[in-house]
């Protein structure tokens, strides 16, 4: 069910964000995030080989690290990372490779468990067992805010989702569906998850001025400062 939400979200973002390139770096649940964006040449990165998903348009694979793309820098429109920060082993790395990697006024798009709502609270209790979400690290918004902000990018969208129990069953499931409607309407910090999406600032460089008048000598007070240019006797 989260899976679906998340796609839900994916189907209102993604659409207004334009480029050449789009990149969803990391897939923890196997799912291609990207059919609905208007960007035709997108790739997905994972850390072992797969098949090609399913998608409205022809997917690029690639294998290797979210904190090691193998991309230059300068070339992606858009930088996906579906839940790719709570599983990997150097965060700050992922982060520094999509402000590498992007172009300025390019946009990251991170998808997070929130550790502050019933999952967080679930994971302090389970989390032990290695047992995928529950083992991975959830980070706080203001946080991931904080280290985009120290890599030079703008947040310009910060949304809570999924605000009922992380639980499988559609019958006990569908009775909170009001709930999840009211959380919404209020703009709960509460969410299971959250989607944050931000700019990468574009380097401005300040012009230094030439200084066309030379430096003033001090004088004694009093003194009367000498002429340029003296006629000869």
């Amino acid at each position: 069910m989260v899976e679906q939400e998340e796609l839900g979200l994916m189907a209102q973002v993604l659409p207004n964000l334009f480029g050449y390139h789009l990149l969803q770096a990391g897939a923890p649940m196997g799912v291609d995030m990207l059919a609905s964006s208007r960007i035709v040449h997108r790739l997905i990165l994972d850390d072992v080989p797969s098949e090609a998903g399913e998608g409205s348009a022809p997917l690029g694979r690639l294998v290797g690290r979210s904190d090691q793309l193998p991309l230059q820098s300068d070339s992606l429109d858009v930088l996906l990372l579906p839940h790719t920060l709570e599983f990997a082993e150097h965060p700050h790395e992922v982060l520094r490779e999509a402000e590498r990697t992007l172009i300025p006024e390019g946009h990251l798009v991170i998808l997070v468990f929130n550790p502050l709502s019933l999952f967080g609270l679930r994971r302090l209790f389970t989390g032990w067992r290695d047992d995928p979400p529950w083992n991975g690290h959830f980070y706080s918004a203001l946080r991931i805010r904080d280290w985009l902000a120290l890599l030079g990018f703008d947040t310009v969208l910060v949304r809570n989702y999924f605000y009922r129990p992380p639980l499988q069953n559609p019958r006990l499931m569908r009775p909170l569906e009001p709930i999840e409607r009211l959380a919404r309407r209020l703009c709960s910090p509460l969410g299971g998850g959250y989607i944050l999406v931000a700019k990468k600032r574009v380097a401005t460089l300040t012009p230094i001025k030439p200084r066309w008048r030379s430096r003033r000598r001090l004088l004694p007070v009093g003194a009367a400062e000498p002429t340029a240019r003296r006629d000869r006797i």
